[in-house]
This record gives C-alpha cells, sequence and structure tokens, in this order.
C-alpha cells in the first residue's frame, strides 16, 4: 500500500471502526501527502491548525463547481460567511442572547431523564435509537420551533444530506448528491414554511426570532433563513449523536476510566473534552486553496482538494503527549473536535452540555453493562464518523 491510497483506504468502509492506524500512517508520510486522485491530506496537528486560521484556503464549493446554489454559511468564506454566522447567532447565543444555551440546561436534564426510562436492568437497549439520537433531535427542535410530531422527518432528510457531504473519493456520487440535494430543498421549504406561520406572531424559539427581527438589515432573505434553519437541525444534532454514542462506547471500553468517572462526576466535563479529542464526531473538513499555497515544504496548487484530517490532527504525538490513551484528566486540551479559527463549531457550547448531561445520567447504568457487538456497526459516513448502532446489554 502506497500513501496515495491513504484516502481512499481511510473512506474504505471496512477502516470505519479503526482509522487511527492509517491517521498515523499519514503522519508518517508526511505532514501533506497527495492522492492519487489529486487531492492533498494533511493529517499533522500544527499545519491542520494553520490551514484552519488561514484565508487563503476557502470552504466554499462553488469555487470547483460542485454547487450552483449559495451553501450554508458553514460553507461559506469572510465577509460573506461572518454577515449569515452572526445573524444566526443573534437569537442562539452571546451578545444578544447570551442566556439562552444556558436557559437549556433544565430542559435538557428533563428530556435526558425522560429517554432513561428504557435504561432498565436486564434489558438490551441501542444507545443510538433509543438515547443519542432522540436527544439532539429533541433539543435542536425544541430550539428552533419544530412541532414534535415532525421529528421524525426529519431523519430520511438528514440522513440524504449528510450522506451527500461525505468525502468518497473515485465513485461516482451523482445519486447522493441528487438526493441530498432534494432533500436540502424539502427541508428548506419545509423550515420557512413553518417560520412565516411565526411572522407577526413572535414565540420564544428560533425560527420565530429570524422572521420577526424588526432591523431590514439584520433579516435573512428567504433562501438564507432555509440554507441557515437546515444547517442548524443538521449541524444541531448529527455531530452530538457521534459525541454521545463514541463517548459511550470509550468508556465501556475503558472500565477503570468509567469507575473513575462515576466516583468522581466533576470530571465529566473534561471527560467530554478528552472524548472530544481521542474519538471525535467529525474527522475531515475540506478546504480549497484561493492560490497556490506552501505547506511544510509542499506547494498545493490552487483549486485543489485539501482535506484536513481533523481526527488525526488530534493523535498527534507532536502535540498530544501519548495520544493514543485516553485520559479524561489530561491537561492542555486544545483538540481539533470543534475546529478551529472561523468556522469553529457554532453549536459547540450546546453539544458540551447535551454530552455532559446524556454521559453524567448514563454513569449510574453503565457499570454493569456491557458491549453486545464490539466493533459495532458504524455509519457509512468517514467525515462524520460514529457507531449507527450500538446495543449494550444491562
Amino acid at each position: 500500500m502506497t500513501a496515495d491510497t491513504l484516502l481512499a483506504r481511510i473512506t474504505d468502509y471496512a477502516n470505519r471502526p479503526n482509522p487511527y492506524a492509517l491517521y498515523a500512517e499519514l503522519r508518517e508520510a508526511g505532514p501533506v501527502v497527495r492522492q492519487a486522485d489529486g487531492s492533498y491530506l494533511v493529517g499533522t496537528y500544527h499545519e491542520i491548525a494553520a490551514l484552519l486560521h488561514d484565508p487563503r484556503m476557502s470552504a466554499d464549493p462553488r469555487i470547483r463547481g460542485e454547487v450552483t446554489h449559495k451553501p450554508p454559511f458553514l460553507r461559506l468564506d469572510d465577509p460573506e460567511h461572518h454577515r449569515l454566522r452572526t445573524l444566526a447567532m443573534r437569537p442562539f447565543g452571546p451578545p444578544h442572547s447570551p442566556g439562552r444555551v444556558d436557559a437549556m440546561r433544565g430542559e435538557i436534564a428533563r428530556i435526558t431523564e425522560e429517554l432513561m426510562e428504557v435504561f432498565q436492568p436486564g434489558r438490551q437497549v441501542d444507545v443510538v435509537d433509543d438515547f443519542a439520537y432522540p436527544l439532539p433531535v429533541t433539543v435542536i427542535c425544541r430550539l428552533l420551533g419544530v412541532p414534535h410530531e415532525d421529528e421524525p422527518l426529519f431523519r430520511e432528510w438528514s440522513d440524504a444530506l449528510v450522506t451527500s457531504a461525505d468525502v468518497r473519493p473515485e465513485e461516482d456520487s451523482t445519486e447522493r448528491d441528487r438526493a441530498g440535494e432534494q432533500a436540502r430543498i424539502e427541508m428548506g421549504r419545509y423550515l420557512v414554511d413553518l417560520a412565516e406561520q411565526r411572522r407577526g406572531h413572535p414565540s420564544d424559539d428560533m425560527l420565530s426570532a429570524f422572521v420577526n427581527e424588526p432591523d431590514p438589515a439584520l433579516r435573512l432573505t428567504s433562501e438564507e433563513l432555509a440554507e441557515t434553519a437546515v444547517l442548524l437541525l443538521i449541524a444541531g444534532h448529527e455531530t452530538t449523536v457521534n459525541l454521545i454514542t463514541n463517548g459511550v462506547l470509550t468508556l465501556l471500553r475503558h472500565p477503570e476510566h468509567l469507575d473513575q468517572l462515576r466516583r468522581e462526576p466533576d470530571l465529566l466535563p473534561q471527560a467530554v473534552e478528552e472524548l472530544l479529542r481521542y474519538e471525535p464526531p467529525v474527522h475531515m473538513r475540506e478546504r480549497i486553496p484561493l492560490a497556490d499555497i506552501d505547506v511544510a515544504g509542499t506547494t498545493i496548487p490552487q483549486g485543489t482538494s485539501v482535506v484536513l484530517v481533523l481526527a488525526s490532527g488530534n493523535r498527534d504525538p507532536k502535540r498530544f503527549k501519548e495520544p493514543d490513551r485516553f485520559d479524561p484528566t489530561r491537561p492542555d486540551n486544545e483538540h481539533l473536535g470543534f475546529g478551529s479559527g472561523i468556522h469553529l463549531c457554532f453549536g459547540a457550547p450546546l453539544a458540551r452540555i447535551e454530552a455532559q448531561a446524556a454521559l453524567g445520567a448514563l454513569l449510574p447504568h453503565l457499570g454493569t453493562a456491557r458491549l453486545v457487538q464490539d466493533p459495532p456497526p458504524y455509519r457509512q459516513n468517514a467525515m462524520l464518523r460514529g457507531p449507527r448502532h450500538l446495543p449494550i446489554q444491562l
């Protein structure tokens, strides 16, 4: 196997349960490795962090003609990214809505408690379907103002959109791109219709805040509202499902640390940061250079696909001591679990609260639990990596 097949091997489903040996191979091959399909992989911490902060690296897929519609702000560059992110942040966080996420703690605790009812001694539970998926979906739907009975609609749309966003070299993506586009349109239309019902009738949710913004200069267009609401809904649950599920799997594989957290629950916030480093929910991000760019002595040509392997950077021994060891008390843990730079994860504060609440509620039940299948079946997606199911026996 040569280094120019690394991306094909990383995205091969057979390696989904454990891509970390391939990430080690990537770091050994150099900070930057050209692939057979002409793309470049970057797998070392300092180079990834520098590129995430480099204004010459674009997130916008329209540069390569991959999409024609205006993407959500996650895939835009400044100044347009900054404008839309700022407008989306107004009803979500500081400085305009500083208490929004913190005020969700009680609600998150209540939802968690309801979901915990299935965790009865002697039962087999699927951590994904019974807990890790419904928790963040319910939370983000309540934040946005989506009726509870409509929540099932989003699973199909989300699956199609997430599948279309994956990195898969040497594969015809026409069909999944078409399905993703269709899901994006349907979901956007649904959310805009829902928001329009609130126009002139404000309620305490984000869709209502978007359409009832009194300042015309701070309003989203209908298209921007659709893209932003779809992004918030998908990003607001997909990554958190992985964070919680990977967390449970990691703790069951490390019973000594599970016992430690059960004895010292105050360590949970630190443990969640370590999970974001050790088993992050997002493994890769794609960027496109706006000019020829030199990275560690390699010139990457303008317009090429550059895949930043965040999960590899999180295991870089030049940045983290004993990086392959899970250590819930790890100090100096500036991981790439939420990315970095201007596209640092918008919902990170909410994801942290959800993960801490979820794992805190599960800890008392995990001491006697065992994995039914290890490794469990994984999702197809290599970019958003996590188990599709995680059956445990209580």
